[in-house]
């Protein structure tokens, strides 16, 4: 098979064609069967391709999304991160993705900047690069010094992108709706939900002034790590469509060889780098959610520089616990907690099998521990992600966000150094965190006191009253276990189903008994009640088929609409 480079484009398709070149990708991937009745009859495809196999057709599958424009690609980068979802081929191409795409004219540049800024080009900049410094399907980069002298990069969104990312996502909504209501997978997973969560972190991404927030906000979480650098933004000289932050000079982590770093000492460099990671994951509940090593930068003076922090989630402060304690099951080889701290983090599904789950992740777990000092725990998460999703146990996304980052965490600082022991600082790490879960700020010291004292002044009054109540016999307990109204309506269905089945089975009994009856006026040969009664019974019994079957499937679809209503996590 032979395949071309795909070239991305960010111009706005028509609908028709949007909805061809997914079904072509549904049709391809083995998911055909979302097209059937939806629509997509008319598409034909003479596709006789030999079957790939995983990689290539994961790679493949990879191609084709970037090949579909900036919405794909980003999706794609989402679901690199999902374990629990996709086979480990697909996860690894799609961390891959590349969006470079060739660049607008400055014209457009100049044109969107005097627009979003409300002045003239040369009254914001005393130099603005005419060519940028890279190209991608959102946006551009161009390197410019302010009036003050201050050295700055310049991001500026495409003029099209935002039209182009909101067709897109109207499209896999309605499809993620479809495939929810027609498919079982669909059920099992929720679509729209996945679909949801996407559209709101690719909109937090066309909104340059939230990417602007997310580096204030990481400027104060590096503060306290000297070798770590983040470029903060230009505020005066940011909006939505155009973002002016530090320039930082220096190489990306990925592009500096075994040469290059032997005059930095990057022990101390890698230490910081962990700590601050893990610091800002499990205690302050920030993750970057686009994380690989191509966004570190190594400077010229030594210091690493994060960087491209459009796409930053918040991860829970009940989540932040679970993880820390499964990451510290996982370094103490308990795959019994391990397995527990999984099951109350996810959401089973119907064919969730607790046992099998329990044996798999202690054998995950046990392996992990045995790797001794060349532990990683990024990998042990991706796996344990994986374990869950295919013993029925959906992990929340965060989780499989978290796995990734400590994944190229581990990427990252075993380049700079290979002698660095993950697991060590992990260990180190974790305990710090484990402290920091037990403290709690004087906000929290005082929500405590105000709930404390409300409990103390009503605690009196509830126990006189609970008591008088037991005194006078009028003390009730409800407890929902079953729907009783629910119950008692199907029982008395099913009571009214075999009182008219049997009331039709003596009817007909009764009438061919009659058959045999002399005498009488007679239809077609036979007795004229005895038909009479057969045919009434037959009738009946049609009509009791009829009312069994259309109230079964009202009943089915009530049920499918309710289970896709119930949150999942």
């Amino acid at each position: 098979m032979t395949t071309e480079t795909p070239q991305t484009t960010t111009e706005p398709a028509s609908t028709p064609a949007r909805y061809t070149a997914l079904a072509r990708l549904a049709w391809r991937y083995g998911r055909s069967d979302l097209l059937s009745g939806a629509g997509f009859d008319e598409f034909t495809f003479d596709d006789d391709e030999t079957p790939l196999g995983d990689e290539e057709k994961a790679a493949q599958f990879a191609r084709d999304l970037e090949a579909m424009g900036p919405t794909y690609i980003k999706l794609g980068q989402l679901l690199s991160t999902r374990f629990d979802l996709l086979p480990a081929a697909y996860t690894s191409a799609l961390a891959r993705l590349q969006d470079d795409v060739d660049p607008f004219p400055f014209e457009v540049v100049e044109e969107i900047v005097e627009r979003e800024l409300g002045a003239e080009l040369r009254h914001l900049y005393a130099d603005f690069d005419r060519e940028p410094m890279a190209a991608a399907s959102l946006g551009q980069v161009h390197r410019a010094t302010l009036r003050d002298g201050r050295q700055v990069v310049v991001k500026v969104q495409r003029p099209e992108a935002r039209d182009v990312v909101r067709g897109d996502m109207d499209l896999l909504a309605r499809l993620a709706a479809m495939a929810d209501k027609r498919t079982e997978t669909g059920r099992r997973y929720g679509f729209e939900k996945l679909v949801a969560q996407f559209r709101r972190s690719i909109a937090g991404e066309l909104d340059y002034r939230r990417e602007a927030r997310n580096l204030e906000r990481f400027v104060r979480l590096t503060s306290d790590y000297d070798l770590l650098v983040v470029p903060a933004p230009v505020l005066t000289h940011t909006t939505g469509r155009v973002l002016t932050m530090d320039r930082v000079e220096g190489r990306k982590v990925t592009d500096v060889g075994r040469l290059g770093l032997t005059d930095v000492d990057a022990r101390p460099i890698v230490e910081q780098l962990f700590s601050c990671y893990l610091k800002m994951m499990l205690h302050d509940g920030v993750i970057h959610a686009d994380p690989h090593p191509g966004n570190l930068i190594l400077t010229h003076d030594h210091r690493l520089a994060l960087i491209d922090l459009g796409m930053v989630a918040n991860v829970p402060g009940r989540l932040q616990d679970q993880v820390v304690k499964l990451l510290l099951a996982i370094t103490d080889g308990d795959g019994e907690e391990a397995s527990q701290v999984l099951a109350g983090m996810g959401h089973p599904l119907p064919d969730y099998d607790a046992a099998a789950f329990r044996e798999d992740v202690s054998h995950v777990v046990s392996e992990a521990v045995n790797s001794g000092s060349d532990l990683k725990a990024g990998s042990v998460l991706v796996e344990l992600s994986r374990l869950s999703g295919a013993h029925g146990l959906m992990p929340p996304a965060e989780m499989s966000m978290i796995g990734k980052a400590l994944l190229n965490l581990d990427q990252a600082t075993l380049h700079l150094d290979p002698d660095f022991s993950p697991a060590e600082a992990l260990r180190d790490n974790v305990g710090d965190m484990l402290t920091h879960g037990l403290s709690m700020s004087a906000g929290g010291l005082m929500a405590a006191a105000i709930e404390a004292k409300e409990f103390t002044a009503m605690l009196p009054k509830r126990a006189n009253r609970i008591l008088d109540t037991l005194a006078e016999g009028e003390f009730h307990v409800q407890v929902d276990a079953i729907d009783e109204e629910r119950l008692h309506t199907v029982l008395q269905r099913v009571a009214n189903r075999i009182t008219l089945g049997i009331v039709i089975a003596a009817t007909i009994m009764g009438a061919a008994l009659m058959m045999r009856v002399p005498g009488g006026s007679r239809i077609l040969g036979m007795p004229a009640v005895a038909l009479f009664f057969f045919t009434f019974a037959v009738g009946a019994g049609v009509a009791l088929t009829v009312w069994i079957v259309s109230t079964d499937g009202k009943v089915a679809r009530t049920g499918h609409e309710r289970t896709r209503r119930e949150p999942r996590g």
